[in-house]
């Protein structure tokens, strides 16, 4: 008997494969356990559809591994993992970033990134209270991650042509400075 773990794998594996040969959308339940060499109903012990299997291999290829780092409050670092671990499989992840709507690598990116961001916040505040009236912990998890879900996308949509450093130096300079600091060092 295998454990679940191993079947997620396989089924991931297989929805990867069929991702790099096909549209995501057109890809069905069947053909991935087919693949896979699973019967249907072994998909559906694991996920609902397609997109959560997808959710399924974002969350432990790409944000997972981040955890850590992010609980140090390492952002940066953050961002250069996040882009290594998507050059590990590029073309799956260039395919899987044009996807749009509710099932798009932005938002199943910004919600992990979200749930991240608020146990780190929340474990360094402790006790601490926002001092902006208006602003909550949840707005600033918010930011953040609607924030390193666009530089994500953003590099895909460049063909992941910047090294992972390039782009988190891009992440940090435009976290760390405002709009009016962006235009007064404009040339």
């Amino acid at each position: 008997m295998q454990s679940k773990t191993n079947v997620d794998q396989m089924l991931a594996e297989s929805f990867k494969d069929l991702a790099l040969r096909m549209p995501i959308d057109k890809i069905t339940i069947k053909q991935i356990t087919d693949s896979a060499g699973v019967i249907r109903p072994t998909f559906y012990n694991h996920f609902q559809d397609k997109y959560e299997l997808l959710e399924w291999i974002i969350r432990t290829e790409i944000l997972d591994p981040v955890k850590p780092l992010m609980q140090l409050g390492n952002l940066r670092d953050s961002m250069v993992q996040i882009f290594c671990n998507m050059l590990q499989d590029k073309k799956f992840y260039k395919k899987v970033a044009r996807l749009e709507g509710q099932n798009s690598c932005e938002r199943i990116a910004r919600k992990f990134i979200r749930e991240i961001l608020l146990t780190v916040i929340n474990e360094k505040a402790g006790e601490k209270k926002l001092l902006q009236r208006g602003l909550t912990v949840g707005m600033v998890a918010d930011y953040y991650a609607q924030c390193m879900a666009f530089v994500v996308i953003q590099w895909t949509k460049m063909d992941m042509s910047l090294t992972p450093e390039q782009m988190a130096d891009l992440f940090e300079y435009i976290t760390t400075h405002s709009m009016d600091d962006v235009i007064a060092e404009m040339s």
